[in-house]
Parts: structure tokens; C-alpha cells; sequence
């Protein structure tokens, strides 16, 4: 409502009878550390966007609007426009208004080009449809939806394994079927419009990011119970296994700080298995919601 340049951004939303708004803040992590080594910046303001809109939406919102915060050592205008295009481009197609945002000079705090990315999203939600686990039980089934990559975690781990010169982001692999860095630099995948129709027989989402799925699933679930993956349901990226080839990584490692091929968990009743697998086919049954034993949340056969 208020446009471009007032000093608060004005959004009006209308159709609900007890409407709850649902709000999360995130940035994309040290993956920048790879648009900045290719100079390569149309993609991460789609990562920023479809993390946000994903984590609201495991409570069953639906996005209103986006703001953004740069902050850099040097204003570069070539690098905020790329920024600016991929946020716009994620929000268009989620149907989310960016409203506003800040862009800072601080050459004081950030050296040469670097920069920092957080996003703030609003979303809102019925409150008799909120999505929070309450009714998960003993039997339920955990259904997998496929990541796109690493989306926006475990950057740390791989620069500390390839470094990010040049040479070695542009190095091709067969299994990849592309280069290092395009590989690093696939955006965050957004679940919102697969998910949507199906909002009404899910009982509970994880968004797959720092923790993976063992810290990520058991936030979802009730007091008592537990989560068992299948690791054998779904094909791990090659990515992933080029990651621990390379630092010869634990298996627990792996599933604590990357996704492993799954972006979004959902968890619904046995019988609605087949509506969710007509209406996604790639989404894969990959385990099951048990009874917890001992201390464990969640634990990977």
C-alpha cells in the first residue's frame, strides 16, 4: 500500500475469520562465501526467499510479504541488482510481496566485497489450520521430499574441505555433471506449491536445514515418540558422497549438518501415503514415527 521509499511498508490482507500471522528471520550462511568467489549473485536472493517461505509453511502458512537486509564493505550496484533480482523472482512466484528492505555501507566491519543477506518474512494461517505435530502418533508415516543440494547448510564444512579458489569451483565432475560451483551454488528448493493441496491431511513438517534430520524431525513430534529413517528409501546426491570421499566424514557427521538428499519432511496418517505419492511422485516414504526409547528423537537404520 505505502509504495517504494516510505519510511514502513504498508500490506493489507483480507479472507480470514482468525487469522495468525507467522514469522521467521534467516540468512543463507557462508554459501555467499561461494557467490562472492564466482561472482556469481543472481541465485542467492532465491536461496534467502524459498528458506523463509519454507519454514513458515511447516506450520501451514501461506507467505504475505518479504524484507531484505545487505549489508557490504563497498556498495557494489551490480551485485545489490543481481541480489534484488533473484529475491523479487522467488517472491513473484510464491505470490509474496516484497515490501521493503535496507542496504548498508559499512567498509568499517566488511572488507573489500563481502556481504551479508537476512531475510524477514510475514506469513498467516487459519488459526483452526495451523500445522504444530499435536496429532502425530505411534505408526504415522515420514514421507521425504528431494533437496536440491545442499540449499543452505554445511558451506563451512565444504570450504574447509575444497577451499573456494577459482580453479577448484570450476572443476567439473562426471558424477555432478556439472562444476563444483555450480553444484554449491544450486538454489534452496521451495516445497510451498507442491504442498499447498495437501496441507489439509498433514500432521507435521521439518524444513531439513542445520541439524539435518536428526535434529530437524524431532521438533515436530509429540512427547514419547520417536522418528526411524530408512536411509536405504531414498538415492543420497552425489554431492553428498563426494563430501565425505573428500573429508572422510562420519556418517553421523553427514546427517548432522546436511540435508542428505531430503528438503522438506512431512508426516501424515499410513492411509493418506497414496495421495501424497500421486500428487508428488518423487516424494518417497522414508521412515516411520515409532515409539521413543531411551533418549533417542530420531535415529537413521
Amino acid at each position: 500500500m505505502s509504495g517504494i521509499g516510505f519510511f514502513g511498508g504498508l500490506f493489507e490482507f483480507k479472507g480470514f475469520k482468525q487469522p495468525v500471522l507467522v514469522s521467521s528471520v534467516d540468512g543463507v550462511g557462508t554459501k555467499l562465501k561461494i557467490a562472492c568467489a564466482l561472482d556469481k549473485h543472481n541465485t542467492i536472493g532465491i536461496d534467502l526467499v524459498n528458506h523463509c517461505v519454507n519454514d513458515i509453511l511447516t506450520c501451514g502458512a501461506e507467505p504475505l510479504f518479504f524484507l531484505d537486509y545487505i549489508a557490504m564493505g563497498k556498495l557494489v550496484p551490480q551485485q545489490v541488482e543481481a541480489i534484488a533480482h533473484g529475491l523479487a523472482q522467488a517472491c513473484r512466484e510464491v505470490g509474496c510481496a516484497l515490501i521493503g528492505g535496507e542496504t548498508a555501507e559499512m567498509p568499517g566491519l566488511y572488507t573489500g566485497e563481502d556481504y551479508d543477506l537476512v531475510g524477514f518474512i510475514i506469513g498467516v494461517v487459519e488459526k483452526e489450520r495451523i500445522i504444530m505435530g499435536k496429532t502425530i502418533v505411534v505408526g504415522d508415516a515420514i514421507i521425504g521430499l528431494p533437496s536440491s543440494g545442499l540449499h543452505t547448510n554445511g558451506y563451512s564444512l565444504v570450504r574447509k574441505l575444497f577451499g573456494v579458489t577459482q580453479s577448484v569451483l570450476n572443476t567439473h565432475y562426471p558424477e555432478l555433471g556439472q562444476t563444483l560451483g555450480e553444484e554449491l551454488l544450486e538454489p534452496h528448493r521451495c516445497y510451498y506449491h507442491q504442498l499447498k493441496p495437501l496441507l489439509p491431511v498433514i500432521k507435521g513438517m521439518a524444513h531439513i536445514t542445520g541439524g539435518g534430520l536428526i535434529d530437524n524431525v524431532p521438533r515436530v513430534l509429540p512427547q514419547g515418540t520417536a522418528a526411524q529413517f530408512h536411509s536405504q528409501a531414498w538415492t543420497i546426491p552425489p554431492i553428498f558422497q563426494l563430501i565425505r570421499q573428500r573429508g572422510n566424514v562420519t556418517q553421523d557427521e553427514m546427517y548432522r549438518v546436511f540435508n542428505m538428499g531430503i528438503g522438506m519432511v512431512v508426516i501424515c496418517s499410513p492411509d493418506d501415503i497414496d495421495r501424497f505419492t500421486k500428487a508428488i511422485p518423487e516424494a518417497k516414504v522414508i521412515g516411520d514415527v515409532v515409539e521413543q526409547r531411551d533418549k533417542a528423537s530420531a535415529t537413521i537404520d
